[in-house]
């Protein structure tokens, strides 16, 4: 089991957190574009979804069951986390939340 020390998994949390508010942002977004699109533009854009949930459980998934478990979740973020944090203090600051993105290249690698 990983052992994270308090700090560091308040930032997790509010790094998931701050991840979740994007994502409401993007499909409030989506949601009022909607009122404008054909149904073949709306489904364009599901099928968009879905292979980027598919990347993102690829990244994660890394007994390849074809499910994320907490552990691989957590390891993911810890990983994306030590990524983030430039300046290596153990906290991320708002310039390194918002230069950051989630490192979609290789999807089975061993960080």
């Amino acid at each position: 089991m990983l052992i994270v020390p308090e700090r560091r998994k308040v930032a997790l949390v509010a790094m998931m957190i701050a991840g979740l508010f994007a994502a409401g942002a993007v499909i409030r977004t989506v949601e009022a574009q909607d009122t404008d699109q054909s149904p073949v533009r709306k489904e364009k854009n599901l099928a968009i979804g879905e292979a980027e949930a598919k990347r993102l459980l690829l990244l994660m998934d890394k007994d390849q069951n074809g499910k994320v478990s907490k552990q691989e979740f957590m390891s993911f973020m810890e990983a994306e986390f030590e990524r983030l944090d430039k300046n290596k203090d153990g906290e991320l600051d708002v310039k390194e939340l918002t230069q950051s993105k989630i490192r979609l290249g290789s999807v089975h690698s061993n960080r």
